[in-house]
């Protein structure tokens, strides 16, 4: 089974949860940069968190799908057709064997997910199957998608069997679930969104204005940002004396401090480490909305401990296990 690229939108990737336990090799962790998104989408179809979807920038593909499928969008928001019928997000759809998904611009957010049950099966490289483009691998070809591209698609996974068995009535028309992701699980997307960042190793270091300017006044997303880090624009922040740092590991969300003043946020496809003063940790929980983040839009950060930081990220997956156990009561 597989789905052909008839339109590839304008970015559209490959994307799993990454690759772990290669960054001391200098391989990135790459990944969805909104895995909340992603494994919702994933959850809604039956499979696991970790099964590759699409992640689709701003403007979304249209895909020929050459036997019947499972599929979910989540994330920002496109309006999204098979054939006639209008796609909702944040639910499962059943798609009969020949139809066209077009999915279009992002109205809200930056990025959008497509899942399909059984997931796109790309070979595994380094334990993953994510699209890290700057090195040309992973995903399809190292690549974004263009027209004309097949994409494998793997077993359906027998959760994901049930909702379809439960969707396909009689086959021959798109179905929708009456079921979904619910508001109150969903993160806060926002063009200007307020994020909660931890201290970093070296916030101690700003000199007290810059330290209060951090916490209270807005950035902007520049345009020279990417996969690999959010470049920001705002109040020039300062240290209190020049530091000489070794390099370091970094995160998904570490904040560093180049001598320009302005900071970076280091997203899916970061390096593996580090020389600027990291002065700064986007909470766990926040990553999704600095994600959906376009260039022009404002971020405010707030600070937070780590015991809160924590106790908000093993909520939110309580939250996500009770909506997989859900489902899987309502298809048992």
């Amino acid at each position: 089974m597989s789905v052909r690229v008839l339109q590839p939108g304008m970015f559209t990737t490959v994307q799993d949860l990454g690759r772990q336990g290669f960054q001391r090799d200098g391989v990135p962790v790459s990944g969805a940069m909104d895995a909340f998104a992603l494994r919702t989408a994933n959850m809604l179809v039956g499979g696991a968190d970790t099964d590759a979807g699409l992640e689709i920038t701003l403007a979304g593909p249209t895909l020929a799908f050459e036997s019947g499928a499972l599929v979910a969008l989540s994330g920002g928001h496109a309006d999204a057709f098979a054939g006639d019928v209008p796609v909702p997000f944040w639910r499962a759809v059943w798609l009969p064997k020949g139809t066209e998904l077009r999915i279009g611009r992002l109205q809200s957010g930056c990025r959008a997910y497509l899942a399909i049950a059984g997931g796109i099966d790309e070979p595994m490289v380094l334990g993953g199957r994510s699209t890290f483009t700057r090195a040309g691998f992973g995903g399809h070809e190292g690549r974004a998608l263009i027209q004309g591209d097949e994409l494998p698609l793997g077993v359906l996974p027998a959760l994901g069997a049930r909702i379809a068995a439960a969707l396909a009535r009689d086959g021959t028309v798109p179905v929708v679930a009456s079921w979904g992701i619910g508001p109150s699980i969903r993160p806060p997307y926002s063009a200007s969104p307020a994020v909660r960042l931890l201290e970093g190793a070296h916030t101690a270091a700003l000199t007290s204005d810059s330290r209060t300017a951090l916490f209270t006044l807005p950035f902007r997303v520049a345009s020279q940002s990417d996969r690999m880090g959010y470049r920001l624009e705002g109040v020039e922040l300062r240290l209190q004396q020049p530091m000489d740092l070794l390099s370091e590991g970094v995160a998904f969300g570490t904040m560093q401090l180049p001598p320009s003043g302005q900071p970076i946020v280091l997203m899916a496809d970061r390096q593996t480490t580090g020389g600027y003063p990291r002065i700064g940790e986007v909470a766990t929980v926040d990553l999704p909305l600095m994600a959906q983040l376009r260039p022009g839009d404002r971020v405010n950060f707030r600070q937070i401990s780590l015991a809160h930081a924590q106790h908000l990220y093993l909520e939110r997956e309580r939250e996500l296990l009770q909506a997989r156990r859900e489902i899987t009561l309502r298809h048992s």
